[in-house]
């Protein structure tokens, strides 16, 4: 009875691990063709087993690049944005550079053309005075005082007009680069307040410029000034 033991225990080992002896024994059988086709598939299912690890490992490399692909997008949506908002820092600051330079070329404009503005005045007044003396023998002299009620301006302030006196007649006139109805009206009061000062009505009230505004010609006739612009 042993020995049949360990001649069946020999036979099964041999059958598990030696292929010839288990194809000869299911040959045998008749079970050769079925065990050679169960080991086809056994290669077949571990082929199969090894190319899905091969795809296993390229889907989780795959998935790895995309996940960095993602990851460098959104780094580069980031610097864009960053890019972007740093652009329109930019661009707010050279907007508000060009607007205080546009201020500061409006603002020397205006000084250049308040100061060209005074140079003409006297340049024409000093004309005009030469011409009156030169041409028509007028002693033209500039006549200030301080008027202290501020009847001229509103305020107290000094008065400052040119006087030409012939034959005891006496002409006001007031010399500008510009004459607009406001200038009218304040030569006139300056009229007024050389009349109350010095007790003698002037005799004409001239206003010489080379423009003179449409509304400050009208104020003129209504109020006595001759403005003259053929200058």
């Amino acid at each position: 009875m042993m020995e049949f033991e360990q001649l069946k225990d020999k036979i099964l080992t041999l059958f598990r691990e030696d292929q010839e002896f288990r194809y000869a024994i299911a040959g045998l059988l008749g079970w050769e063709e079925i065990l050679r086709r169960l080991d086809r598939h056994e290669e077949e299912l571990s082929r199969l087993g090894r190319e899905t690890a091969e795809l296993r490992k390229e889907t989780t490399e795959l998935r790895k690049e995309m996940t960095k692909l993602r990851q460098d997008m959104m780094e580069g949506f980031r610097r864009h944005d960053e890019e972007i908002a740093e652009l329109r820092r930019e661009m707010a600051r050279l907007r508000q550079d060009m607007t205080e330079g546009f201020q500061l070329v409006h603002r020397q404009l205006s000084a250049l053309g308040a100061r060209w503005g005074l140079m003409s005045e006297r340049a024409f007044r000093e004309g005009l005075r030469g011409l009156l003396e030169r041409e028509l023998g007028l002693r033209v002299e500039k006549w200030a005082r301080m008027d202290r009620e501020g009847r001229v301006f509103g305020h107290p302030g000094r008065v400052e007009v040119d006087v030409a006196v012939r034959d005891g007649k006496v002409v006001l006139v007031e010399v500008k680069s510009h004459v607009g109805r406001a200038d009218v009206y304040s030569f006139r009061r300056k009229a007024e307040f050389y009349e109350k000062v010095e007790g003698k009505k002037p005799s004409r009230l001239l206003m010489v410029t080379p423009y003179a505004e449409r509304e400050a010609l009208r104020t003129a006739r209504h109020l006595g000034v001759e403005i003259y612009t053929g200058v």
